[in-house]
């Protein structure tokens, strides 16, 4: 199915490889997946599903009845179909976002294309490249389906400036029409709207990144400041409304712990708590099939797990069938208009997922299709929660990937912290690289360390100005962790991270001499002065902010750089970058390669020239992680990977 899709979509067929005999087959782990997300149209007629490819993530449109291919749409390189929402039985509009690199988080262009289910009338209805430098010189992004509307759609417009006060607009979706319905309070404003299709929300921020929160009763009415994060020092944003449109759900920080979801009611201002996890934030909002109204959230904890307001309410007990059917975590997706015909996801740290057709009246579920169908779960590596407390009594938690069919003692083990690091947490879902890893032998330890995030406002603000000192004595004192309880091997263990974790890897080998016997770093940062000068962040006002204000003051950078620290690392490093990336540019690892040779460490790189944050072309990285593994083998003694060959048509 998938080879199909994607020479419908290329043009051209797509070669197979078959790998010689060795211990890794890379092409397992490195395909792109089959599918992203599936969601059915309002009727039922149609599926909708992103199709990732090498360099960007195309659409394909199926007849649910036997999944066959009726249209799609592919957006240009580096370009990504980042939203897509049916906004009638025929019609989907598509949000685009640009990301140049694999590590990348897609930046959205504010481009909305429309689409038929047949794939005709493709057309770009709003966005910066509509008509020339005019007024439709704007970012737009779908607030609201309408699905009493089988025309328009609601948008929020962002005109082109630093910090712009933002609009709402009722779009035609096939003629691209509009027409402004509501203006926003405060600048950089998400909305959120009510059953009825109304604007009641105001979520945004000007440059000094503080986020206000607006209420407003009805249309006409004037906006009414809910929340200042600069007064109340927490912050908060509205999820939904109940379905008489009575109460409005928001998620509020808490001094300490998790995010709590809280019931208002705007007439009384009386506030009730209805769901706060003992450990971490709610993830993903769970929605009645078939409405807007929220009803409960999905958490990623330990096990993710799904949570409601109401624990008797017909939600709660599909959910807790569906899981009972499919032995792992589920979420609905998308459901006919009726509710009756559910889209369902299930996965775990071994799948990387499926997708299923849920029948609600007959009950009846169907499989539709894997998210990366070759994958065995059973000959997948298992992936284990763990949980710790740092020397300074912080709470942490994480997760240890074991290799299939070994036990979790005295193994050699990669540390790898995540990038980011701020907005990122480890989820414990399947991720390729991992069971890459264990694949060759390796236990991989994953920490969220203090700057994640879904462990509440607390833990992700104690990661702030704690780049190279606290951030990165939790990665240790992980590693500590896992040698006390006699799962790796001291002798035999390595960090290695991509982006901020790439730092966090050099800063380890610094910090801690003799923990780690190499170091490997992708697409990193180690010069933190630098940050200030080149790259994407600190192009507006708002992002220099944020640099200053988690970094710290550029003066004292310098310190905590990995470049000006390169004398002290005594182990193998291995590093790569890209030479078009703009979140970490290659001067970064130029300069850290400079650095080490000059201080006579060990060092050797791999440098791609139309890379950009992490690296897209399939050739590349195979040939990355071909020389990752060997570099990892020559110290921990793991696997090294197969040499691929093109098969014979």
């Amino acid at each position: 199915m998938r080879m199909t899709f994607m020479a419908a979509l290329l043009g051209t067929g797509a070669a197979l490889l078959s790998a010689s005999a060795g211990a890794v087959d890379l092409d397992r782990f490195l395909r792109e997946d089959a599918f992203g997300t599936l969601k059915i149209s309002p009727d039922g007629t149609y599926i909708a599903a992103t199709i990732p490819l090498e360099d960007a993530t195309a659409v394909a449109i199926m007849r649910s009845t036997d999944m066959s291919l009726v249209g799609s749409f592919r957006p240009p390189r580096y370009s990504h179909a980042d939203t897509f929402d049916w906004v009638s039985d025929q019609r989907l509009v598509i949000g685009l976002a640009q990301k140049a690199g694999r590590l990348d988080r897609p930046q959205p262009t504010g481009e909305l294309y429309g689409i038929n289910a047949d794939g005709r009338g493709s057309d770009l209805l709003v966005g910066y490249r509509v008509g020339g430098l005019n007024e439709s010189q704007v970012a737009a992004f779908l607030t609201d389906e309408l699905a009493d509307d089988d025309r328009n759609v609601l948008i929020a417009v962002w005109p082109f400036a630093d910090n712009p006060f933002t609009r709402i607009e009722r779009m035609d979706a096939v003629t691209g029409r509009r027409l402004v319905v509501a203006r926003s309070p405060v600048q950089r404003a998400e909305f959120t709207t009510d059953s009825t299709g109304e604007v009641r929300f105001a979520l945004g921020a000007g440059a000094d990144n503080v986020g206000k929160l607006y209420y407003r009763a009805q249309r006409g009415e004037d906006w009414v400041l809910v929340n200042d994060v600069s007064v109340s020092h927490h912050a908060e944003r509205a999820l939904g409304f109940s379905a008489d449109g009575s109460l409005a759900y928001l998620q509020v920080e808490q001094p300490e712990g998790p995010d709590a979801i809280v019931s208002w009611n705007p007439q009384s201002n009386e506030r009730r708590q209805l769901l706060r996890d003992d450990t971490v934030d709610p993830g993903l909002v769970i929605y009645q099939p078939g409405t807007r109204v929220p009803v409960g959230a999905l958490y990623y904890g330990d096990i993710p797990r799904a949570r409601f307001f109401d624990d008797t309410s017909s939600t709660a007990r599909l959910y807790r069938t569906l899981q009972a059917a499919l032995h792992n975590p589920v979420y609905v997706t998308s459901s006919t208009r009726d509710g009756r015909t559910l889209l369902v996801y299930a996965w775990s740290g071994r799948n990387p997922g499926d997708f299923y057709r849920y029948d609600t009246v007959n009950r009846t579920a169907a499989l539709l299709a894997g998210r990366s169908g070759w994958i065995d779960p059973s000959s997948s590596a298992e992936v284990r929660p763990v949980a710790l407390t740092a020397r300074d009594g912080l709470k942490l938690h994480g997760f240890l990937t074991v290799p299939k069919g070994r036990q979790a003692s005295r193994l050699p083990m990669v540390v790898v912290p995540h990038g980011g690091p701020i907005d990122v947490f480890d989820a414990g879902d399947y991720q390729s690289e991992n069971q890459l890893l264990a694949a060759a032998g390796y236990a991989v330890l994953q920490i969220n360390f203090r700057g994640s995030s879904n462990y509440g406002r607390a833990h992700a603000q104690a990661g702030r100005l704690q780049w190279g000192l606290r951030m990165q004595d939790d990665v240790t004192d992980a590693t500590r962790w896992a040698i006390a309880e006699g799962i790796a091997d001291e002798k035999r263990i390595c960090i290695y991270g991509g982006s901020y974790g790439a730092y966090a890897a050099m800063m380890g080998t610094v910090r801690e001499p003799g923990l780690y016997q190499c170091a490997a770093g992708y697409v990193g940062v180690y010069d933190l002065p630098m940050m200030f000068e080149r790259g994407d962040i600190q192009n507006q006002k708002s992002g220099m902010n944020y640099l200053r204000n988690w970094l710290g003051p550029v003066e004292g950078l310098a310190a905590r750089s990995p470049v000006n620290l390169a004398d002290q690392v005594r182990v193998p490093v291995f590093l790569a970058a890209g030479g078009e990336d703009k979140r970490a540019p290659i001067q970064h690892t130029k300069k850290m390669e400079a650095a080490l040779q000059r201080a006579g460490s060990p060092v050797e790189s791999l440098y791609f020239k139309t890379e950009g944050h992490g690296f897209y072309t399939m050739e590349h990285r195979r040939e990355y992680y071909t020389k990752l593994l060997a570099f990892l083998s020559r110290s921990l003694g793991g696997e090294t990977a197969t040499t691929a060959t093109p098969a014979q048509p």
